[in-house]
């Protein structure tokens, strides 16, 4: 090794440390100024962000100013993932960014594409210095004059969806349009010089006029490429490296600013390069700039359809109203309709806004919103939504909520939400980019090294266009696309689909559910009790019975009585007046009808007025089984039949629960009511397993029992008193239809009320996360080959090497592969649900008695439920895991051990055992083969 080969070597080996201090040292922070009680600071967006790591203080509010004076598609959002928060930033303009960090710590944000990084340090309230102060090398970073014009909305105005929306789709024609004057100029100048040294390679040189061959000709014609149709690379790509960051723009600009230098020193000094290291790259610089230019001008064609979800839902909006003022009818913009005004909806027009009806009844199309396809009746006292399309009636509306608050901007707000949040396995990609850059530069380095120090002649030229094959090929965009654009098409679906997704977390776990918990009321059923069941004696006709009964409950107010008298109604019977009304409290009700006494309510109260109920009796305990309440009538003291109230089965929910089985989910019913209703319901649509009589407030820790059970669960609820076990659980989803603390507490919305939402949530985010790893796998693979091939990997094999030509086509189809798999997903589409009949099964019933059993039972059992116990030679056992009481002989699962048999109530307690069973069937005190069946 010469001496030059050893200062080639020292000096590669001193810059890739400087490299590594210079990405990797402690940066300065900036701290936000202390004004009117609202911290601010702002950040200018140029190729990085500056300050890139911003310090302010717990409990004030904050303000971030981004100063964004660039275009282009990746720096056009910003997105805090921690905090759920982003904001599209739109070129030369200065946005407001608002958080209000309620905890201290390190949140990352980053621009759309996960390219460019910073950190927002949030220092405890108490005992931090005061925002503004100089210390610790911090620089105080003053707040924007107020004076000073913004470009942006006024203070105290955010943009709209819609306006946000627009400036977007602004730029992204703006920047389409750039980028195909930038190509066509570099493929027009770039072809000559192209043509030339390809013949000259392939041909020899009597193919090729000696003036095409020109370096100073070359020279002309590339040099406009590599200042005009690079510039975009070249002005973020040296930017970001000031930033002391480095993206794919770095690599590029630094590789052929490499080759582009080299090349103009052979042409205007040859004569201090030996003979044979004259060879220039001015056709490699132009075709390297012109398919990175290419491939981001079909990335950003192929990037502008996955938003199309947010463009959807605002063009859902109506545009005019038709108000009536005094009488007088008037049609003015949506924006300005407040609540309260009188909306006159015609046939075939959108609703405007969430609204009551006043009066008039037609069918609503609810589906854009709902996903639900059947059009929904409304009548007078019913709540329509905006965006919603009237069907053939006229309509006559309150306005209830405008604007920001109307059920289509929430919808449009979650979805931003989602779309601003980060899956966890986003964090691979991030720890991989982090240093993937820096890593590329120091492989390129080493590259030339080796090659300069033990390559064959001419080894300089041999090493020159290795470490530029290497800087070129690497992609880290291919890396920071993978989720984001993932993450967008599939909660954009989602909204469409009527299926509200909180986070990119919620939508990434959601595939991972093994077990799905469903409340019973209002989930599975209505929630609203039915008339379902008539039975008259001898002597009465059920017609004559219906009017009787429904009259003298008319005046009632129990739920019961008000299911009976609508039933009735419903069938389209008059019902006459009843006088002489008494109600009995806890026993029914009594009253004259048509001259005649009549007694509807318990059997103790017919039994009271000495009223023979025998003939009823089995009648009432058969309605019991199925669940049903029954309610008994007697007619001039003669009983006269039994009716049923009952809580229906929704529509889909049979059919939704075996779509869940068919997923390899296992459904559970969670109920407060007692075990025969709740085994009843369960029967009814397939259940096989059911947790009754579980008080409100004792929800949660039965999912957190399930939990404990190894199971990752989902927890389907509607009411106030589901809202715990929504957010204990590992994905909660809330019924649309419930109330609002139920559906704050989930992590995703079903709008329509239907449980076949569960099941399309689920099919959803399983094509998401099958598309995120496919994302990935094209990523790592491509940057995991890719990157040692262009070093010269197979060279000293088979003597190849890359050419920096097919390194950069390469490096742009990574990057395109990405975004069109991305894009794939937009042609996901929601799937009926598969016909299923209601097979009656017997479900395994879970009482509180059953359940204070096992628990008292696994307390016993020693520490980690060593032993399950047993009761003798009976056929019940305990689960070992799980403590439950298992029948032998329907056990879901059993294992033969050394100790004895044990049993299991279900798979996941059986795969727990596998996995530890020295836990389970280590003796402690006790009989050896406690809780085991003896052998």
């Amino acid at each position: 090794m010469g001496a030059v080969d050893i200062v080639v070597v020292l000096a590669s080996a001193v810059l890739v440390a400087v490299l590594g201090r210079y990405f990797f040292g402690p940066r300065r922070a900036g701290a936000a100024r202390l004004e009117g009680g609202v911290q601010r600071v702002e950040v200018t967006v140029r190729g990085g962000y500056s300050p890139d790591v911003i310090k302010v203080r717990q409990g004030a509010p904050v303000e971030l100013v981004f100063d964004r004076q660039e275009a282009g598609e990746c720096t056009s959002r910003v997105v805090f993932p921690d905090l759920k928060v982003g904001a599209g930033l739109p070129a030369h303009t200065r946005t407001t960014v608002r958080l209000s960090p309620d905890r201290p710590g390190s949140f990352g944000f980053a621009c759309g594409m996960n390219m460019i990084h910073g950190t927002l340090l949030v220092e405890p309230a108490e005992g931090s210095a005061p925002p503004g102060t100089d210390g610790d090398g911090t620089t105080t970073i003053s707040p924007p004059s107020a004076a000073a014009p913004t470009g942006g909305p006024p203070p105290g105005e955010e943009r709209t969806a819609a306006e946000a929306e627009a400036a977007d789709a602004a730029e992204r024609r703006s920047e389409i349009k750039d980028l195909t004057r930038r190509v066509l100029t570099g493929a027009v100048l770039t072809a000559p010089v192209l043509f030339a040294v390809m013949a000259h390679e392939l041909f020899g040189a009597d193919w090729v006029p000696g003036w095409m061959l020109n370096h100073w000709l070359q020279l002309a014609l590339i040099t406009p490429v590599m200042l005009y149709t690079g510039w975009p690379i070249h002005v973020t790509g040296w930017l970001t490296l000031r930033h002391r960051a480095a993206d794919m723009n770095s690599l590029i600009t630094l590789g052929t600013s490499a080759a582009y230098g080299y090349s103009l020193l052979v042409t205007l000094a040859p004569g201090l390069l030996p003979e044979d290291l004259r060879e220039v790259y001015y056709e490699a610089v132009g075709v390297i700039l012109t398919l990175i230019l290419l491939g981001r001008l079909l990335e950003a064609r192929a990037k502008a359809g996955t938003g199309e979800a947010i463009r959807a839902l605002l063009g859902l909006q109506a545009r005019t109203a038709r108000v009536v003022w005094d009488g007088t009818e008037s049609e003015i913009p949506v924006e300005d309709v407040v609540v309260g005004d009188e909306i006159v909806i015609r046939p075939g027009e959108k609703i405007p806004v969430d609204s009551e009806v006043l009066s008039g009844s037609s069918a609503v199309d609810e589906s854009m919103v709902t996903g639900e396809p059947m059009p929904v009746t409304k009548h007078a006292g019913d709540t329509v939504i905006g965006a919603t399309v009237n069907g053939t009636g006229s309509l006559r509306v309150r306005a209830a909520k405008v604007g920001a608050d109307t059920m289509l901007a929430q919808i449009i707000r979650l979805v931003q939400q989602a779309q601003a949040s980060k899956a966890p396995i986003q964090r691979l990609a991030d720890a991989v980019s982090a240093y993937f850059v820096p890593a590329v530069i120091a492989i390129a380095i080493g590259t030339f090294a080796v090659w300069f120090t033990i390559g064959p002649s001419p080894a300089l030229t041999l090493a020159l266009v290795s470490a530029v094959a290497v800087l070129i090929i690497a992609c880290p965009c291919a890396l920071g696309l993978a989720t984001p654009l993932s993450v967008m098409v599939g909660t954009g679906k989602g909204a469409q689909a009527g299926i509200l997704i909180r986070s990119a977390e919620a939508l990434e776990t959601a595939h991972k559910l093994d077990t799905v918990v469903l409340d019973k009321t209002g989930t599975v059923t209505a929630g609203k009790p039915v008339l379902t069941d008539v039975h008259t004696a001898d002597g009465f006709d059920e017609t004559e019975l219906l009017r009787l009964v429904a009259a003298a409950e008319t005046d009632s107010e129990h739920p019961l009585a008000q299911a009976i008298v609508t039933g009735v109604r419903d069938r389209g019977l008059h019902l006459p007046v009843a006088t002489g009304f008494d109600s009995v409290t806890g026993k029914g009700v009594q009253a004259t009808v048509d001259r005649r006494a009549v007694l509807v309510g318990t059997a103790r109260l017919l039994g009271d007025v000495g009223i023979d109920t025998t003939a009823l009796a089995p009648l009432a305990a058969n309605l019991s089984a199925e669940g049903k309440t029954p309610v008994l009538a007697a007619v001039d003291g003669r009983p006269a039949g039994v009716l049923a109230v009952a809580d229906t089965v929704k529509d889909d929910s049979v059919s939704a629960i075996a779509a869940l089985k068919h997923l390899g989910i296992e459904v559970i019913i969670i109920t407060g009511d007692n075990a025969r209703t709740a085994a009843a319901i369960a029967a009814q649509v397939g259940v096989d397993r059911v947790l009754a009589e579980v008080l409100p407030e004792h929800k949660a820790d039965e999912i957190r029992r399930l939990q404990r059970e190894g199971r990752t669960v989902g927890m389907v609820g509607d009411g106030i008193n589901d809202a715990p076990a929504l957010a204990a659980a590992d994905v909660g989803l809330a019924i649309g239809t419930g109330t609002d603390v139920a559906i704050e507490a989930a992590d995703i919305t079903l709008i329509s009320g239907s449980l076949s939402g569960v099941v399309t949530a689920i099919r959803l985010s399983r094509a998401t996360m099958r598309n995120i790893r496919q994302n990935l796998f094209f990523a790592l693979v491509y940057n995991a080959v890719g990157v040692p091939l262009a070093a010269g990997a197979l060279y000293p094999l088979w003597g190849l090497r890359l050419s920096p030509i097919i390194a950069a086509a390469a490096m742009a189809l990574s990057s395109l592969s990405v975004v069109t798999n991305a894009s794939r997903l937009r042609r996901w589409h929601t799937q009926p649900l598969p016909d299923a009949q209601s097979a009656r099964v017997q479900p395994r019933v879970e009482s509180a008695t059953d359940r204070a059993q096992s628990d008292t039972t696994a307390a016993t059992a020693g520490h980690g439920h060593r032993h399950p116990a047993s009761q003798g030679g009976g056929t019940v056992v305990a689960d070992p895991v799980c403590g439950m009481q298992v029948d032998r002989t329907t056990a879901a699962e059993h294992r033969q051990t050394e100790h004895g048999t044990y049993y299991f109530c279900s798979a996941h307690c059986a795969a727990t055992f596998d996995a530890d069973q020295d836990r389970y069937t280590a003796p402690t005190t006790g009989s050896p083969h406690e809780g085991g069946e003896p052998r």
